[in-house]
């Protein structure tokens, strides 16, 4: 069963993903469950990836990466993401927030900062969310205030990935307190993990991409340089707004790649179970709902690669992006849910793949803005 086939893939992406997928099958699929088990940060994957230049490497190769596109790091996610979802972020969340640095940060930030990181030397980060408030951008508390030749930060960061094992994060702060321009109240600053005043720790264990790790980030008068804001003051929102445009239809792939994985077992599953005499994929009604399922990933991908297009050439981003992410998110959560239903009583043990593909598609739904303030954007911006 090759769900997952290279047709609908833009051409110039198609090698990628056959260096992800045998990736994925070397690397990925045969340590899932053992690190699903034991909730560790998988370091060994993580360096073979960076050995495979398949981590960070939509940095540009002016500054060291592969400048792979929006195309090329979808497939790759799609891959990723079917072998297992925890491990998948753990190599994705290895450069996030790069695109920042690399499109708004200074001739310094990008040789300091974004090189290493596209040398695979360090791991960076992005630090957004709050303990408080998560989807709502002009919402954040942390603040960051002028003193001197530098920016001291106060507040709290929440689920950031990489917070304890990057050597960086890109943070967002608020600099302003302009009632009348409540979106120009917000910048982007570097903040380098070993800086005073950070302190981070690992949030207690989860559910579901346990081979990931998301820290609660503490900054007491964290003092960083003034040449550490990114861009100019005020323009955070509206960076991360165009940043997570692109994220949003990387994260559709995550949905696409939990959907095939939850297709797949169900699949086998009932072709080699029995039941009255029969195997269970003889009855009509287990039919109906892997056609069911198979309807759901198919209309779900088409959309995905049709977004991805629109995204890469701005042709109204932000709808494609929000639409995509929704049904594809959604999509992966309802194959789970009817594999649950296939496989029975035995979907309950985490032996099988389907239980730990159950619990990861709960969480796609809700990160990069929860699914209900995707719906918002898409009626927004919808064309009228």
């Amino acid at each position: 069963m090759n769900l997952l086939e290279e047709s609908i893939v833009p051409e110039d992406a198609r090698a990628v993903k056959q260096e992800a997928r045998e990736f994925a099958a070397e690397h990925i699929e045969p340590h899932a469950e053992e690190y699903y088990e034991r909730g560790e940060y998988p370091w060994e994957i993580l360096e073979a990836g960076m050995d495979a230049d398949l981590v960070a490497q939509n940095i540009s190769e002016e500054y060291g990466g592969r400048g792979l596109s929006l195309a090329e790091t979808l497939a790759m996610a799609e891959e990723f993401y079917r072998a297992d979802a925890g491990i998948a972020l753990t190599l994705q969340l290895a450069g996030f927030g790069v695109d920042i640095v690399e499109k708004h940060g200074s001739e310094r930030q990008i040789e300091e900062f974004l090189r290493p990181v596209a040398a695979n030397e360090q791991i960076s980060g992005l630090g957004v969310s709050e303990p408080e408030t998560g989807s709502d951008l002009a919402g954040m508390q942390t603040t960051a205030e002028k003193e001197g030749d530098e920016w001291v930060l106060n507040g709290e960061k929440y689920w950031v990935g990489n917070g304890v094992e990057a050597d960086w994060l890109t943070i967002y702060a608020k600099t302003g307190d302009d009632p009348d321009n409540r979106y120009g109240n917000y910048s982007l600053f570097i903040v380098p993990t070993d800086a005073p005043g950070y302190d981070a720790e690992h949030i207690p264990e989860k559910m579901c991409y346990r081979a990931s790790k998301q820290a609660h980030i503490t900054l007491d008068n964290c003092r960083i340089p003034e040449d550490h804001l990114v861009g100019v003051e005020g323009s955070g929102f509206y960076i991360l707004a165009e940043f997570f445009n692109h994220g949003r239809a990387v994260v559709a792939g995550h949905g696409i790649g939990l959907a095939a994985a939850a297709i797949e077992e169900a699949s086998a599953f009932v072709h080699d179970r029995e039941a009255f005499g029969r195997t269970v994929d003889e009855f009509q009604s287990v039919q109906h709902d892997l056609a069911e399922m198979r309807m759901e990933f198919e209309s779900a991908r088409a959309l995905t690669w049709r977004a991805c297009e629109k995204v890469a050439t701005q042709d109204n981003a932000g709808y494609w992006a929000a639409l995509a992410k929704t049904v594809a998110t959604e999509a992966a959560t309802e194959c789970a849910e009817r594999g649950m239903q296939l496989h029975g009583g035995r979907s309950v043990l985490e032996e099988n793949r389907i239980s730990r593909v159950y619990r990861d598609v709960r969480v796609p739904v809700i990160y990069e803005g929860a699914n209900p303030i995707q719906r918002n954007l898409i009626y927004r911006q919808a064309p009228r």
